[in-house]
């Protein structure tokens, strides 16, 4: 019997949403420097949106809203997309890519014993991070924590050992996905309450200072939130930067469980039978949706 209170184990995430004040050079940026491809495209109003993947996996959702203010690195909102690559050839193929991208401003890298990560800023100050997962045996449990590091890693070394002319050549046709979302929120304890309360993430890590990192299933973090940079902060008003962050589920049940643990925290959503929605404490809408959702009703959301 499932627990109710907590997340299916099979839960993902899904295409980060992030709205944009040039749409055809943050589309030309994902593409050159990430390997993405337009998969699907829709006009609402006076908004384009703008679904970019590998293969038929949608990575991220461009919302052109050019009138809002830019991303203000001191507000709630994202760190960073984490697009997760299925081993290291992949992934040293991508960071290469976006290396190379003059566009790019490369912001690190870090051994976190769980994985081995890369980390940019796209044009508009949106964080990325670029990794690929040890495997799930070799992690270190101290009791329900996942232990996880910041050592350093050589860029130069790494991409010396395992980048490969065939994987630079597959470019778009390897294999990524979402593998988890960093956001800048403006406390904690507010944060546990909506994403691991409500929403039904479980804590994996909440040892570090001022962070706090949760899944489900057991990895080691599909949702991360930290208070570096926005201690303290209100729910921002409208701006470019994260729009939307998606979170799939295997069945109908887990939105129900879902419905009924927003209804008993007193939290207003939307369900269309499909999805439900609703705002974190900082204004970020979350999206909890089932896994056949196709591109075209992504666009629709």
């Amino acid at each position: 019997m499932s627990d109710e209170r907590v997340l299916d184990p099979d839960t993902s995430m899904g295409a980060v949403t992030l709205r944009v004040g040039d749409l055809e050079g943050m589309t030309a940026y994902y593409a050159n420097a990430f390997a993405m491809e337009p998969l699907e495209e829709r006009s609402r109003a006076r908004e384009v949106h703008r679904v970019l993947g590998r293969g038929t996996t949608p990575l991220v959702r461009l919302v052109h809203t050019p009138d809002l203010p830019v991303v203000d690195p001191r507000q709630p909102g994202l760190f960073h997309t984490a697009f997760l690559f299925d081993d290291r050839a992949s992934l040293a193929a991508t960071v290469l890519r976006a290396a190379q991208d003059p566009r790019s401003r490369f912001v690190g890298s870090s051994d976190h014993l769980v994985s081995e990560a890369f980390y940019f800023t796209d044009p508009e100050g949106n964080g990325v991070e670029l990794y690929t997962d040890r495997d799930r045996s070799t992690w270190i449990h101290d009791g329900e924590q996942i232990r996880m590091a910041t050592a350093y890693l050589d860029p130069n070394d790494y991409l010396r050992r395992h980048l490969s002319q065939a994987a630079v050549d597959a470019g778009p046709s390897l294999v990524g996905k979402v593998g988890h979302v960093h956001l800048q929120v403006g406390d904690l304890t507010s944060s546990r309450e909506f994403y691991v309360d409500a929403i039904g993430f479980e804590p994996t890590q909440t040892g570090y200072p001022g962070a706090v990192f949760a899944s489900a299933g057991g990895y080691h973090h599909h949702i991360a939130m930290n208070t570096w940079n926005s201690r303290g902060a209100g729910p921002r008003a409208a701006s470019l930067g994260l729009g939307d962050v998606s979170v799939t589920v295997p069945a109908r049940d887990d939105l129900d469980a879902l419905a009924a643990r927003l209804r008993g925290r007193g939290l207003r959503f939307a369900d269309d039978g499909r999805a439900i929605t609703v705002d974190d404490p900082w204004g970020t809408q979350v999206t909890v949706g089932l896994p056949d959702l196709t591109t075209d009703e992504l666009l629709a959301r």
